[in-house]
């Protein structure tokens, strides 16, 4: 009877091999599973999360590298195109821009090779802005000294146009007195040629050491030409050329080359062959008697000899020799 007053429940508890004990720590390892899973997919949300935030990051910035990237090559083109569109316009190889020309081109080509690259960072970025900024102004630069050069060289062109003028004029002016030069020493040497006058031509005929003139052809062994070159005042003291040109009575030029005798040109342009050229040592003023001899290989025809005395290419004088038939019998 003493057991009917002892609680079932006491009896229960105090029982610890009991199904109750078993269930509760069951419960328990369970409960901690659930919690162990919720935190670990907690985790991996928040992983995911993270990695998928992350990735967007990097794609913002792969796109704004490449938007930056694309501004910074359109910039380099814009930069690039006026600069070819000014050295096109420019034609001046002036040493500085010759040496502008050197730096920009290798300013842009290193600007070129940083936009090249497949993974541009924002430091290369920046450089690459930093370097566009300076060939902008390089390129302004280029800009002001090819409108310096261009400024220079349209004055250089005006004065070398005044220097041209100036010349022209000079030469005219100098042309002009050259004009009048050349006249007045026309004057000079057509004033200065000599003349000839009393003239004298007799036959000679040579017998031994004694000399007789006749004037009987067949007699005459040659002829002695004498005549005076008479005074002037403008020719100057000299060796002066007198050219002899005999004419024979049927018309044909007297002359033997192998006596001396060659070719001259006149004032008027006619050739004409002399028999004998005199080189007389002229004195200034004053009167001179010339006097030779001409002895040709062949016999003296009958008829008239023309004696023609030529000097600095005028005809200074002449004269005439009949040489007749000799005796009853010619």
């Amino acid at each position: 009877m003493a057991n009917e007053n002892t609680p079932l429940s006491s009896q229960h508890n105090t029982d610890p091999n009991g199904k109750d004990g078993k269930n509760n720590a069951k419960n328990v390892i369970t409960a901690a599973l659930v919690i162990a899973l919720l935190g670990t997919w907690g985790y991996i949300i928040f992983d995911k999360n993270k990695t998928r935030e992350h990735i967007n990051q990097q794609d913002s910035t792969i796109v704004t590298t490449i938007s930056q990237r694309d501004q910074l090559q359109k910039e380099l083109d814009d930069a690039t195109l006026h600069y070819d569109m000014l050295k096109t316009s420019n034609s001046m190889k002036d040493s500085t821009i010759m040496a502008r020309d050197r730096e920009i081109a290798q300013k842009r080509n290193k600007i070129q090779s940083l936009l090249s690259q497949e993974n541009l960072t924002q430091s290369q970025l920046k450089e690459a802005r930093t370097l566009i900024g300076s060939l902008r102004g390089d390129v302004e630069m280029y800009k002001q000294q090819v409108e310096t050069l261009k400024g220079e060289n349209l004055q250089l062109t005006r004065e070398k146009e005044q220097i041209t003028q100036q010349k022209n004029t000079v030469q005219k002016n100098f042309d002009s007195a050259q004009d009048v030069i050349r006249q007045k020493e026309n004057i000079i040497d057509v004033g200065s040629t000599l003349h000839a006058s009393n003239f004298e031509v007799v036959g000679i005929k040579e017998k031994g050491k004694k000399e007789k003139e006749t004037s009987t052809a067949k007699k005459v062994d040659k002829l002695r030409i004498s005549f005076d070159l008479d005074e002037n005042m403008i020719t100057q003291s000299g060796t002066k050329d007198i050219f002899i040109c005999i004419t024979a009575p049927d018309g044909t030029p007297v002359g033997v080359e192998a006596l001396g005798s060659g070719s001259f040109t006149t004032r008027d342009g006619q050739e004409r062959i002399y028999t004998q050229k005199l080189q007389v040592n002229y004195v200034q003023n004053k009167r001179q008697r010339i006097s030779f001899d001409w002895k040709q290989n062949s016999k003296f025809s009958t008829g008239d000899y023309k004696i023609e005395v030529y000097n600095n290419g005028f005809k200074i004088g002449e004269a005439f020799r009949p040489l007749k038939k000799g005796g009853i019998f010619g």
